[in-house]
């Protein structure tokens, strides 16, 4: 059973984040605001041209990539479930004069916070994890998805997510086997943070997203696997090639991330 509090937990945890995010040199929102893409190549050449497209980005932090999205002339509406990480998300938006919208809800109450559908829903980067249920999950993406429509997903790879901090030994399941409730000092984007961060999480295997997806009568035309992370944002992590981040014990020997397109036909 999920743990009843992990919204509340886990929206604690965002909510901690959000001003270490925004000052450190993993998301340089300096840069960013100078007019630098947040997207990287992975996602980006999945979505292709997005001019014109109405696009919705589930889970979107405080908003860079939507925001990109945007200047690629996307009609782009970000959710996500921390309040002050949408509060910065609308002035970072408002200060670059960028049309986007943004809705503070979980996933699974979506429905009663947005309406209407949208040519592409996008999700990416450490997002299922936070959620206990898939099938629920891909019912949201499919109520949203207009007929016709893509989902564009791209994810750490599950078998990343068996293993201990170190990558020394394998400690959880698979499987989503039973929530996985930790605390840690440090964020991925800075480690050093002066924060203590409790949460509560879910592996998930490709099983489990192919047959929620697969559930809701959504097509799955793309599967990539990639034998790197283009963010520095495990331990021990380090740039073995130009954008390719891998862990030095597992080399290139182990699938780090991977992305799937699906259409709702």
């Amino acid at each position: 059973m999920p743990n009843p509090d992990y919204i509340s937990i886990n929206k604690q945890n965002w909510n901690k984040r959000v001003s270490h995010h925004m000052q450190s040199d993993f998301y340089n929102l300096q840069a960013f605001k100078k007019g630098a893409n947040s997207l990287q190549s992975i996602e980006m050449d999945l979505l292709g041209n997005v001019a014109g497209k109405r696009i919705l980005h589930l889970q979107c932090h405080f908003g860079q990539d939507t925001l990109s999205l945007a200047r690629m002339g996307a009609q782009v509406t970000g959710v996500d479930f921390s309040d002050i990480a949408i509060e910065q998300a609308v002035l970072l938006a408002a200060e670059l004069n960028l049309d986007a919208q943004f809705v503070c809800s979980d996933i699974y109450s979506l429905p009663q916070n947005l309406t209407g559908q949208f040519d592409i829903v996008f999700t990416s980067y450490g997002t299922i994890g936070w959620l206990p249920d898939l099938d629920k999950w891909a019912s949201i993406i499919n109520e949203f998805l207009a007929p016709g429509g893509q989902f564009v997903f791209v994810e750490f790879h599950p078998f990343l997510w068996m293993y201990n901090d170190d990558f020394t030994a394998i400690e959880y399941h698979y499987h989503n086997h039973e929530p996985i409730i930790e605390s840690h000092t440090g964020t991925y984007a800075d480690k050093d943070a002066d924060i203590v961060l409790k949460e509560v999480g879910w592996n998930h295997s490709l099983a489990e997203v192919f047959t929620a997806l697969i559930g809701q009568g959504i097509t799955i035309q793309d599967f990539k696997e990639y034998d790197f992370s283009p963010y520095n944002c495990f331990a021990y992590t380090q740039l073995s090639e130009p954008g390719k981040y891998r862990i030095p014990n597992l080399s290139n020997k182990v699938p780090m991330v991977y992305s799937l397109v699906a259409k709702k036909d």
